[in-house]
């Protein structure tokens, strides 16, 4: 059962239980009168009309009052209406309401005097009761408005201080994507002119043109690293989101392994999970493992094989490991990295409900992760 049916069931029960309760004290201090089965036909229709004041206020509330004329058993299912008018209509609306059920209750004691009471105490009992409940109804309402007003504001405050921060951050954004265009244009226009001179002087000598090679492979690196860092800092989470459909997942492992053989890497795979088909966001979280993993050898191991494993079943969990050897000490990548990978893949699985772990043990790169699998 959702939170607003048990809600709506809570109201219903209470009214039942509260005006059930209030018309039987009622109808037992009626109980040697003449006129009980009208008193008790009056208590049937009052408490269905009590129940249909929580969807028609005011229709409820006058339905209670016009019985309250003819009877005190309707009299709890009259006053209830009142106090529910107050509470979701406005005043003049209420008052009008009160005012009515003062007039029925006025002729209910005319017409069926209460001997423990003179009709004046009786009218001003009822003229007090009525206000009160007036009253009381008000000041629940403007409560509940203050309430949804103070709500709306904070909205509108916490929406306006995202709208500053998104701002500022976009601003901040702009000003590093022009200091950034202008140090890659420097640095890649180094890195051309060396280009040309190794294309249009190929008669240079041996040590010239390694001294060339060696300037342009230094300054494309360098290039490399600063366009990461730009990316890093402008890149939007939000962005992710809207690609999730169009990512690859292991269905397309063999394609990935594939373009790694053809760029000369030695790749063994081993597929335990006898062709079970994953969810696809474990799919597309475990897809970007392996792919991290033989991005990771490429670029601080090259040479050096990778070997691939994928286990589990639906119903438990999916092991992915790759390994691969480390390279010789004091060998320098071939390409620039800052680790940042690593701490993203970290939480993109975190996020996917599973776990990463990475280490150099016995001399070899170790890249696991373990991903949930529903039966």
């Amino acid at each position: 059962m959702s939170e607003t049916r048990y809600r709506r069931a809570v109201t219903v029960a209470s009214v039942v239980l509260g005006i059930g309760a209030l018309t039987g004290v009622s109808l037992w201090g009626r109980a040697g009168g003449s006129e009980l089965w009208l008193d008790i036909a009056v208590a049937g229709v009052s408490l269905v009309a009590a129940l249909a004041q929580l969807r028609w206020p005011v229709s409820g509330a006058l339905a209670a009052t016009l019985l309250a004329a003819a009877s005190p058993a309707a009299t709890p299912a009259a006053s209830l209406g009142a106090l529910q008018v107050a509470q979701s209509r406005r005043f003049p609306v209420a008052a009008a309401v009160a005012t009515a059920g003062i007039a029925a209750h006025l002729v209910q004691g005319l017409w069926r005097p209460n001997s423990g009471i003179s009709l004046r105490w009786w009218l001003l009992l009822i003229c007090a009761s009525y206000g009160a409940l007036l009253g009381w109804g008000a000041l629940a309402r403007s409560r509940r408005a203050l309430l949804i007003s103070l709500r709306e504001r904070a909205r509108r405050a916490e929406s306006e201080q995202g709208r500053r921060i998104a701002e500022a951050r976009m601003a901040e954004r702009r000003t590093l994507a022009r200091e950034m265009h202008d140090v890659l244009a420097h640095r890649l226009s180094l890195v051309a002119t060396h280009a040309g001179a190794l294309e249009f002087r190929p008669d240079s000598s041996p040590e010239q043109l390694a001294r060339a090679a060696g300037v342009v492979r230094s300054g494309v690196h360098q290039a490399l690293e600063e366009l990461r860092q730009v990316i890093g800092l402008l890149r939007e989470e939000d962005d992710l989101l809207d690609e999730r459909e169009t990512q690859p997942t292991l269905a397309d492992l063999p394609r990935l392994i594939a373009e790694a053989r053809q760029a000369g890497q030695a790749v063994r795979i081993s597929d335990e999970t006898a062709g079970a088909d994953l969810p696809a966001p474990a799919g597309r979280t475990g897809y970007r493992v392996v792919q991290e993993g033989l991005t990771n050898a490429r670029k601080h191991a090259p040479g050096q094989p990778v070997e691939v494993l994928l286990r589990g079943t639906p119903g438990a969990r999916l092991l992915i490991d790759v390994r691969n050897p480390l390279p010789a000490s004091g060998s320098a990548p071939i390409a620039p990295g800052g680790g940042v990978g690593l701490v993203g893949l970290t939480e993109r699985v975190r996020l996917a409900g599973g776990q990463l772990d990475h280490q150099s043990t016995d001399g070899r790169f170790r890249l696991q992760a373990w991903l949930p699998w529903p039966s």
